[in-house]
């Protein structure tokens, strides 16, 4: 299908609109990159038309398939992240991806809550193996009446209790901590994978963006 003038303003309004949006989540470079990108798949699929008198109407379909600009690039910015992360395998840029996700999908939002409590729960151990030695009374399991209560860094200590472990604490704690970071960063990566592996692809093959939802 060949479009007339007003078919071409439309095309152009929405390609405008999406390079703004694409601009304000990435480089200029790869903004323009993906823009050229959409811009391909949207022309060829009008190419692919049959001529039509409704032109407005086919156009229109099209653009609602390739879906709105805003969420293109959000979905081009996700897939950026989560590519930069599982390239480099960094605790930062992982922990970056996992959060974009956390803030856009419900997928995402799950995955991260889960994710981020291991990370803390990691850190939490690690600190708590660095705290033992300047606060040897503080840090520890603390028992009351024989029967366990807590285990970690208490500031003051609960009426009472001993605490139980002695410096023992220490490589136990950078052990479990250690541990826990390691498997959730391994769960973080594989859950990137996961994601990845459902995404990439969707704006180029069929332009629409699925929801990870």
């Amino acid at each position: 299908m060949k479009l007339t003038e007003t078919g071409e303003a439309r095309i152009h309004g929405y390609l405008y609109i999406l390079g703004r949006s694409l601009r304000s989540f990435m480089p200029h470079a790869v903004a323009l990159d993906a823009l050229r990108e959409v811009e391909s798949h949207v022309r060829e699929r009008i190419a692919q038309e049959q001529a039509v008198p409704a032109e407005r109407e086919a156009v229109e379909r099209i653009l609602a398939e390739v879906r709105p600009p805003l969420e293109v690039a959000r979905a081009y910015f996700a897939e950026m992240v989560v590519e930069e992360a599982l390239s480099t395998g960094g605790l930062g840029p992982v922990a970056r991806a996992i959060w974009r996700l956390a803030t856009t999908t419900m997928a995402g939002f799950f995955a991260g809550v889960a994710l981020f409590a291991g990370y803390i729960i990691g850190a939490a151990f690690l600190l708590t193996a660095a705290l033992k030695p300047i606060f040897p009374a503080n840090v520890g399991l603390f028992v009351v009446d024989g029967v366990p209560r807590a285990f970690g860094a208490q500031f003051p200590a609960p009426p009472g209790a001993e605490v139980w472990g002695g410096y023992a604490i220490i490589p136990i704690s950078l052990a479990i901590g250690l541990g826990v970071l390691t498997l959730t960063q391994r769960a973080a990566k594989t859950f990137l994978g996961w994601w990845r592996a459902r995404m990439t692809g969707s704006i180029r093959k069929s332009g629409a963006v699925e929801s990870s939802r």
